[in-house]
């Protein structure tokens, strides 16, 4: 049975997903918008840009994100200067998640929206539908399904998230130690059956979220 420690790490990683996926939506969607709709100048670089972080080491843009986060940067000083507290915190947890599980939600939400028929659209203008209204009542039911589906995988990798993690965050006990942090830990001082048991409580919630996925991005 999981103890009383393990659900707090449990907790935590859930509670970190949750938010990094949660402020992820928004953005991340009208990305892949941007990226399915815009064929004009600089389309490449801005879809290179927004995919580096699944080909680039996590450490790295751990590293990027701490020196972003630094008070000698100007938005670290600002974040300093307003008394919010980033680095070391479920904070930074948070946003090293969401810089790893971008591209996930992008490139999916990509995909959804390139299989919408333009004519579609099209039809909903000539019958008085603004590009707003057009947008909300045409373009996005049709793509919805591909963008839970980006969520969902979104959320998984938010739930697995390492690298970048503990260069941002670290790994403070009850603070920032999600489950990979944990199963690191327990491994590095030896306590093996601790670290498997956490590695089965992984296994069955990456499971379930890649299984919701792939029925979301399945279903027609």
């Amino acid at each position: 049975m999981p103890s009383g420690e393990d659900l707090e790490v449990v907790l935590l990683t859930l509670r970190v997903a949750v938010v990094a996926t949660a402020l992820l939506v928004v953005p991340g969607v009208l990305a892949g918008l941007a990226l399915a709709r815009y064929r004009g100048p600089g389309r490449g670089v801005f879809e290179t840009v927004l995919s580096l972080p699944l080909v680039l080491p996590p450490t790295a843009i751990g590293i990027v994100l701490l020196e972003s986060l630094s008070p000698r940067r100007s938005f670290g000083a600002w974040l300093a200067a307003h008394g919010v507290e980033v680095v070391f915190t479920w904070k930074g947890a948070v946003l090293a998640s969401m810089a790893m599980a971008l591209p996930l939600l992008v490139r999916s939400a990509r995909t959804a929206f390139e299989e919408v028929d333009p004519r579609l659209v099209g039809v909903a203008r000539t019958l008085g539908c603004g590009p707003v209204r057009a947008f909300l009542r045409v373009t996005l039911p049709l793509a919805r399904r591909g963008i839970l589906a980006g969520i969902v995988l979104a959320f998984s990798r938010a739930l697995g998230e390492f690298g970048a993690t503990v260069m941002v965050a670290g790994s403070i006990p009850g603070r920032t130690r999600t489950l990979a942090l944990a199963i690191f830990q327990q491994h590095q001082v030896g306590h093996d059956a601790e670290a498997f048991r956490l590695v089965g409580i992984t296994v069955l919630l990456a499971f379930v979220a890649l299984w919701v996925a792939e029925r979301v991005g399945r279903t027609r």
